[in-house]
């Protein structure tokens, strides 16, 4: 039970972080160049863990890392940094929050895991507190950029499942070096095209863009994909919940937004469904886990 709950903490790094990117994105990096920012969020990320891993991709992993690059970087990312541009930070964070369903639904149909009861019941819960929230937020909200949050929400979810499919013994800070690069590599190049030379960034932006990328890229993806590993999607997908909770604290401690009292109680329910959607399955999903890891064990035949 104690490793299971460090996993499950370690893996809410990865929402926390994703959710402080809304602000940083809007309030610290170009935003008539959203190309360039997330090249110059995935690029570094893949330097500095190729750096740790220290290999290169072998067999299948060359075109499993495309796939993934291409889904849960490249069209990802530049999602998100419209999405963080056009909308506040509390209603962009919040729109990802219906991932614990989509990825659920998705680990059902390309992982056969069936999402159990506490993980759907604490989804639904968060779900609606979500709905509170971004029909509580104060200003206008941009069409565009809730179609921008919503598909980068499932074009993500699409490849973590995508991810936990393909899983095997490789480190997971070797294939999430290996995606990040191939979306950097897609970004950097259309960048250049659709963009032409990268911006100019004062102190603030190289800030920004140092916290994106180290701490909201790397550091934020390696905890996730392990959590992938360990936990069951669904599970990991609750977890989720704190992105928008995250955006939401941020928006109205640090940008000034305007927090209303549905928005606090949306809150209360985003933070009451990770608690349902915890109990007890994290450590079905534990054993699920080992389970699944035994099962890929070649079979010794005596000698």
């Amino acid at each position: 039970m104690e490793s299971n709950l460090r996993v499950v903490l370690t893996t809410a790094l990865a929402p926390i972080a994703w959710g402080a990117n809304y602000y940083v994105i809007r309030h610290t990096l170009p935003a008539d160049s959203p190309l360039w920012g997330s090249s110059l969020r995935a690029l570094p990320a893949a330097l500095v863990l190729l750096l740790v891993a220290r290999r290169l991709p072998r067999g299948a992993w060359w075109w499993r890392s495309a796939v993934l690059g291409t889904l849960t970087v490249g069209g990802f990312f530049l999602l998100v940094y419209l999405a963080a541009q056009m909308l506040p930070s509390s209603v962009a964070a919040s729109i990802m929050a219906a991932s614990p369903l989509v990825l659920a639904g998705f680990a059902w149909l390309l992982a056969s895991e069936r999402p159990t009861a506490r993980v759907l019941a604490g989804a639904v819960v968060g779900i609606l507190g979500v709905l509170l929230v971004v029909a509580a937020g104060s200003g206008a909200v941009s069409g565009w950029g809730v179609a921008a949050s919503a598909t980068a929400m499932a074009m993500s979810s699409f490849g973590f499942v995508l991810a936990k499919r393909w899983s095997d013994d490789t480190p997971v800070v070797a294939t999430t070096a290996w995606q990040m690069l191939f979306g950097g590599v897609l970004l950097t190049v259309v960048a250049a095209v659709a963009e032409g030379a990268p911006p100019a960034l004062d102190a603030k932006g190289v800030a920004g863009a140092a916290f994106v990328s180290l701490i909201g890229t790397a550091l934020a993806f390696v905890v996730w994909y392990d959590g992938l590993r360990r936990l069951s999607a669904g599970t990991v997908g609750v977890i989720g919940l704190l992105n928008p909770v995250t955006g939401v604290l941020l928006g109205a401690l640090v940008a000034g937004e305007h927090l209303t009292a549905w928005q606090v109680l949306g809150i209360v329910l985003v933070l009451g469904g990770i608690v349902v959607g915890q109990q007890r399955s994290g450590a079905k999903a534990g054993r699920a886990a080992a389970e699944q890891a035994r099962s890929r064990e070649p079979e010794r035949v005596p000698a």
